[in-house]
């Protein structure tokens, strides 16, 4: 559900802003006020979504391109037996009538005039609004930024974020912000709609984005002590300028550090079906409530000033991921978080929004911020501003049990979650591409498959989402990382009998493979995405066919170990968890000198371990340059 109903194009500037918000908008809204946050959808006819009409529909791709290329993922997880068993039934089911059926229908759904994705609307609620555990820490994502230090105020720091965000926001609003294109083709925009003023709203059995007009909220909340505030970007006509808004926002440290009220934000950080019925509470508890939280989800993006000083890479990167989970509002797809000593990060709601436009965001931010000319100037301070009142709100006895349930719930799944991070000196990108003559991607991929093996001494399912952008709707399709080559090289990279040309040879095969299954992955030729349509396409009254029965199916996109790369100089860490209990979650950046990780897991009975995982992965990658440097030697010798 989608509550997107305006139609009216609305373009974002600062007379436009002006002649829509009130004089006194500086105040706190009233419920009168709050009756114009309407439901909104973008005009979507502005610069960044001119490409659009170039953007195809995602294709639906045949049996004959699947089916063997889903065996071929098999062959190095399965025994020789449960190998052929699988290959049996996947004959079968390609012979069959009901095989061609499904994949009839589902190209009968991709063709459906009205219809941008034949994927998207199953996408969206079964890996993300259906689902009913916590965001944080298992969904959401975060980036923990390098430092400024030119910024080490933390309300300065803030100030500047905040003043260099609202111009990407209006960047988006007025839709002239330039789309993203890859070697000319141009990605679907479509994303950007929800990056700001919105919300995800809970509910059963799947939650559902709202969307505001963004020309009836030109405001921020801003999170301190648990404590939401309000703080307009408009005032008098005139936009706050980085110096005033850093005034509000000492404003806003000063009186909530001395302040108590209920801190409602845990909230969003609990199973959602426990959220869906606490909202209700909420809202039962007093109708200013609904007002409040209105006034939370209408706003562009939430600030969370932290009381907190992480000085440890870990420290920042948990401070990042999920706080104390008092001051945050989960919910919100846009939230940055600094801290005491000048530290920030960002925190991303991933139900509508993937990372490619987040990180953008954070990129476009700390080019700016981060450069030596960023004007960092005390500007005059108007004497007319009014502090920001905080949303206090109405709680009962019911309401009070809740919050203290939510945050023994919250606090039990972060005391078991794990992080660890590796920054890899060694090498980085410029030493991968240009001297060892490697994909920087495959290639750090393949040091996360010999650092597990290292540490596990087998190869397990591996997940490495390829973006789909190039489609319109298009979010990820899945890479299967492991394949024959490098099942292959790993076991050589551990055998010291086989000389290190075999074993250079090997890597290369085993990253050609997998640059090869990204490339067809990212044009919707990968196999996860289409067996779910066409699963989803069995009717209720048809028996499941046996391919989807065969644990094969199941257990080879049971991603015990689920990555992702975001490569960007401006940040020290980023990541999120596992996606299974007996997994890890594996985010990583190949940057120019260095490669970084972020390793995430589960405190339970599989004895999983983060941090020997990093040292796994950083004895794989000195393992992996002695043997290419050496076999580089052997080879200028054989010259002589």
């Amino acid at each position: 559900m989608l509550l997107c109903y305006k139609k009216t194009p609305v373009k974002i500037n600062p007379s436009f802003i002006l002649a829509s918000v009130s004089k006194n908008s500086h105040c706190i809204p009233t419920m009168r006020t709050l009756s114009t946050t309407s439901a909104y959808k973008p005009a979507l006819a502005g610069k960044l979504y001119q490409k659009q009409p170039e953007v195809p529909k995602l294709p639906v791709p045949t049996l004959e391109e699947t089916l063997p290329k889903y065996l071929k993922t098999l062959k190095p997880l399965l025994s020789q037996q449960e190998y052929e068993s699988s290959k049996n039934i996947v004959s079968e089911f390609q012979a069959s009538e009901i095989g061609q059926k499904l994949q009839t229908r589902l190209s009968q759904r991709a063709a459906e005039p009205g219809r941008p994705s034949w994927l998207e609307e199953w996408w969206n609620d079964l890996a993300y609004l259906g689902y009913r555990d916590p965001v944080v820490p298992f969904v959401s994502y975060f980036y923990a930024h390098k430092d400024d230090k030119k910024l080490r105020s933390q309300t300065k720091r803030a100030a500047a974020i905040v003043h260099t965000a609202l111009k990407f926001w209006t960047s988006v609003v007025n839709e002239t912000l330039e789309p993203e294109t890859i070697k000319n083709t141009p990605l679907c925009s479509n994303s950007y709609q929800y990056m700001f003023n919105t919300c995800r709203i809970p509910r059963k059995p799947s939650d559902y984005p709202v969307q505001f007009d963004p020309a009836l909220n030109p405001k921020i909340t801003v999170a301190r002590n648990g404590i939401f505030y309000t703080l307009p970007i408009i005032v008098d006509n005139k936009p706050l300028s980085i110096a005033e808004i850093e005034s509000q926002l000492n404003h806003i440290v000063a009186q909530a550090d001395g302040l108590v009220a209920p801190k409602i934000g845990i909230f969003t950080g609990d199973y959602r079906d426990n959220w869906t019925d606490n909202r209700k509470l909420l809202l039962d508890a007093s109708p200013e409530n609904k007002a409040l939280l209105t006034e939370i989800e209408s706003s562009i993006l939430l600030l969370c000033l932290d009381n907190t000083r992480p000085l440890t890479q870990n420290e920042h990167s948990r401070g990042c991921w999920h706080g104390d989970g008092f001051n945050r509002f989960f919910d919100k797809p846009c939230q940055f978080i600094v801290f005491e000593n000048g530290k920030s990060g960002f925190l991303g709601e991933h139900s509508m929004m993937d990372g490619t436009p987040t990180a953008r965001l954070n990129d476009y931010i700390l080019k700016e911020t981060l450069a030596d000319d960023f004007d960092t100037t005390s500007l005059q301070v108007r004497d007319n501003l009014l502090c920001p009142e905080p949303l206090i709100f109405k709680t009962n006895t019911p309401v009070i049990k809740a919050l203290n349930e939510a945050a023994n719930r919250f606090n039990h799944e972060i005391k078991n979650q794990q992080l660890s991070t590796l920054t890899f000196y060694g090498y980085g990108k410029k030493t991968i591409s240009k001297q060892f003559g490697f994909s920087p991607d495959a290639f750090a991929q393949m040091l996360i498959q010999l650092g597990y093996y290292k540490l596990h001494g087998k190869c397990v399912p591996t997940y490495e989402p390829a973006q789909t952008r190039k489609f319109a709707r298009g979010r990820t399709e899945a890479c299967r990382v492991v394949s024959t080559e490098s099942y292959a090289w790993v076991r050589a990279m551990e055998d010291s009998s086989i000389p290190v040309s075999k074993k250079v040879e090997l890597l290369n095969n085993a990253t050609t493979a997998h640059t090869k299954y990204v490339s067809e992955a990212a044009n919707a030729k990968g196999v996860d995405r289409h067996l779910l349509g066409l699963k989803l396409s069995v009717k209720p009254d048809e028996e499941l066919p046996a391919l989807f029965k065969d644990p094969a199916y199941s257990n080879s996109s049971t991603w015990q170990i689920s990555t992702s790369n975001i490569s960007s100089e401006f940040y020290t860490s980023w990541g999120w968890s596992e996606v299974v209990p007996n997994g890890y979650g594996v985010a990583y950046s190949v940057n120019s000198d260095c490669i970084q990780f972020n390793i995430t897991c589960l405190k339970n009975e599989y004895n999983l371990n983060a941090a020997a995982l990093c040292q796994a992965i950083q004895d794989a990658a000195i393992d992996t340059r002695d043997a290419i440097v050496k076999n580089g030697a052997n080879s200028a010798k054989s010259k002589l």
